[in-house]
């Protein structure tokens, strides 16, 4: 343990000097509500003495499910200063998803949106009897946490007596690769990637952060950076283009974060063109693997506001950020990139022995430092293999160029190997996605008799655009000029959208299963 002579300020301090210091300035925008920091501070303390009314202090696991509205911020804020460890529900997951986190995290106590998920909290108490339900709101299933906050008055805010390697959040991944794995995250994680964000990260200095996504996940990895900088977040009920372009224009919106799928919808919605976002100073990206040539689109018509991180939830966020500087449109290759390493962590390219890539080579990004978690929940092996070497293997294959810029050239499971040649599927998504006529697409192996896989393309056209076989002739003619025949799709079907995970990925698991699991669906 850390002596307390050394001990760094953490993640509770940091949001206790936040909404001290800046008092009656807007903190949160949400439904037509306005709150001030003022008023944050004072639900926090409320929320906070709730929490302790009813037995939930240092150390309980507490899950969050909710819709987006301001008790997220304010519970997530009181959560922290309070000590618990916070897992965050997707609003989307199913019973089934819900019910594993909440027994695999061991939580304790439920946080939920009483008005559209009580019968999912009486479901999960149903199933986990010893859960305590607090619902934002009168509800049949559980306590009502906003009326027991406000039996109590306001008191200064005190941070917990915790040290860095206290757990601070069991988070889940995405579980595109079978059931998701519980991400065991000190403060220490939460405390480094705030100190990374606030030296690298290209904040306006007047910060009105438009969040398009759900608030019990952003609000982990923004709060902090964002009220340090005495930002205020103004957040969308739900994410829709005339909802975004809406909320720009009317409140001036300097900075925003998306995931790619998002920014797809925005450029092919009709107000794309003449929406005013003349306010917007960042756009921070991430999460999944950004078009070249949607990114560059997006340069031309918006300018170079664009700025990329690129992180997993083993080491969130931070690892690599390609600044905005660096969207260069001179150099259209370096679009593919995921920028620079950060000084905060070392980051190498490895062989499967842990020996360094040769120069120029492409190796497994693998990463160490104070953002890599403490291993996966009660998955020893998991653990071992993800940590093997002392490194964080992050899954990834990337390369480095002559200036230091990081490529990512796939996912090691996402490979297809056809015929003894390996294809990277993101390479061939790049290609495809230059073609005017793809607003999505993803490349994924198929099997093949012949070649033991195929190379299939899954692609949704652009509003207007009819598939075709001369489409699909052409599709295939581009990703040959540019990658060679071998690496040109077998096949090419097309669908209304991708399926998407919770957190905004194209959901691969979830396509792949229509083609290996017998449920193919060929249009083409």
């Amino acid at each position: 343990m850390t002596s307390p002579l050394h001990e760094p300020p953490l993640l509770a301090d940091l949001i206790i000097a936040s909404l001290d210091a800046h008092d009656e300035s807007p903190c949160i925008f949400l439904g037509g509500r306005l709150l001030s920091y003022g008023d944050v501070r004072r639900r926090t303390s409320q929320l906070l003495q709730a929490q302790r009314s009813v037995g939930v202090g240092r150390g309980t696991r507490v899950a969050v499910l909710s819709k987006n509205r301001p008790e997220v911020l304010t519970n997530v804020t009181a959560s922290v200063i309070n000590g618990c460890v916070l897992t965050p529900l997707h609003p989307l997951g199913s019973l089934a998803d819900h019910s594993y986190v909440i027994g695999d995290a061991e939580v304790e106590c439920l946080v939920f949106d009483a008005e559209h998920f009580a019968a999912r909290a009486a479901e999960l108490r149903a199933a986990h009897p010893h859960l305590r339900l607090l619902g934002f709101g009168p509800n049949d299933a559980g306590d009502d946490y906003l009326a027991l906050a406000d039996g109590f008055e306001p008191q200064p805010l005190v941070a917990p007596e915790v040290c860095a390697e206290d757990l601070c959040t069991v988070v889940y991944t995405g579980g595109t690769t079978g059931k998701p794995k519980g991400v065991l995250m000190t403060q220490r994680v939460w405390q480094a990637m705030t100190w990374i964000q606030a030296a690298e990260w290209e904040f306006p200095d007047e910060l009105r952060i438009a969040i398009a996504t759900p608030l019990s996940h952003a609000a982990l990895s923004l709060v902090a950076p964002v009220l340090q900088a005495g930002g205020a977040f103004y957040v969308m009920e739900a994410f829709t283009p005339d909802g975004f372009f809406d909320l720009v224009a009317e409140q001036r919106i300097t900075a925003t974060l998306l995931v790619p799928a998002m920014l797809y919808a925005l450029q092919a919605h009709p107000r794309y063109a003449t929406a005013d976002v003349s306010s917007l100073q960042t756009v921070f990206y991430g999460a999944s693997p950004m078009s070249p040539a949607k990114l560059a689109q997006g340069i031309r018509d918006w300018g170079p506001i664009f700025f990329q991180f690129y992180g997993q939830t083993e080491a969130p966020m931070v690892l690599a950020h390609l600044k905005k500087a660096d969207h260069d449109l001179a150099r259209p290759e370096r679009l593919a990139s995921c920028g620079k390493p950060v000084p905060w962590m070392h980051v190498a390219l490895l062989d499967a022995d842990h020996r360094p890539a040769p120069p120029g080579g492409s190796g497994e990004i693998c990463t160490r430092g104070p953002l890599v978690m403490n291993g996966y929940k009660d998955l020893p092996a998991e653990t071992a293999e993800a940590l093997a070497g002392d490194w964080l293997h992050t899954g990834d294959v990337g390369r480095f160029d002559d200036d230091g810029f990081l490529y990512i050239v796939d996912r090691t499971k996402d490979m297809v190997i056809t015929g003894g040649f390996n294809v990277f599927p993101r390479e061939v998504e790049d290609v495809i996605s230059t073609h005017p006529a793809v607003g999505m697409v993803m490349v994924i192996g198929v099997p093949d008799e012949k070649w033991g896989e195929a190379v299939k393309a899954v692609v949704v056209t652009k509003p207007g655009i009819e598939p075709s076989e001369a489409l699909t002739a052409e599709l295939q003619q581009v990703v040959r000029a540019a990658k060679g025949s071998q690496q040109a799709p077998k096949s090419i079907d097309y669908v209304d959208e991708l399926p998407l995970t919770p957190v905004g990925k194209p959901d691969k698991k979830a396509v792949r299963s229509r083609y290996w699991g017998g449920a193919e669906r060929a249009v083409s």
